[in-house]
This record gives structure tokens, sequence and C-alpha cells, in this order.
């Protein structure tokens, strides 16, 4: 599960930087979803061990970014979209893509990171 994390890290560090990049350098915030891309890669590598209990220590951990990662992906997407639209104005299609692909991102991988949990239990690994 350790190299998946790093394939999303990978992916979020595009996604971050494509935000950015695709918005002129002019928001940086559109640069969040490369710090929690960079996150979860650091401790992607950091679970690449043969200790067992380090690798699940960080694993855990890069679930749990995984989860935050998709709530504040989620709700600010919605938070923007109902700002905008109360406004009055049409929402930021750049802003909200890249909110929603954050979260997207984030829930496939919450849900291969559960699969592997209960698949790990089930087999007697843990």
């Amino acid at each position: 599960m350790a190299k998946v994390t790093l394939v999303f890290a990978v992916l979020l560090v595009a996604l971050g930087l494509a935000g950015y990049f695709g918005t002129g350098s002019l928001h940086p915030t559109a640069l969040i979803p490369t710090w929690i891309g960079l996150a979860l890669g650091v401790f992607g590598f950091l679970a690449i061990s043969p200790n067992e209990s380090r690798r699940k220590l960080f694993m855990h951990v890069n679930v749990t970014i995984g989860l935050l990662g998709f709530l504040g992906g989620a709700i600010e997407a919605l938070r923007g979209y109902a700002h905008a639209r109360a406004e009055g104005i049409e929402p930021d299609q750049i802003a909200l893509a890249s909110k929603l692909t954050l979260a997207a991102l984030m829930l496939i991988y919450v849900n291969l990171c559960v699969r592997s949990f209960i698949d790990a239990r089930r087999s007697g690994k843990v």
C-alpha cells in the first residue's frame, strides 16, 4: 500500500502545480494539493519498511491525511460553490475542479487503504 501512496502523492503534486500554474501563479492556495501530496509522499516513503509496526503506523498516518484531504476538499468545494451562487456570480471553474479532484482522489485513496487494512486483518497478517 505504500507504493500506492506514492502514486497518489505524485498525482496530488501534479494537481497542485497544474492548478497553480494554470491560474497564472496568482493563487498560492492552489498549491494545497501539492502540500498534501508531499506529506503523503514523505510518510509513504517512511512506510516502506520491513518493520511491520513502523509500516502500520505510517500507513495509518497516511490514511488520516487522506481523510482530512477528502473532507477539506469536499467542504471547500461546496462552500466555494455556495458562496459564488449566493453572490450571484459563476464559481471559479478551475478552483472548483481542483477541489473536487482533490476530494475524489482522497476518497479513492482512503477507500483503498481501508480495504487493504481489512484484507490484512482477515488474512491474519496483523
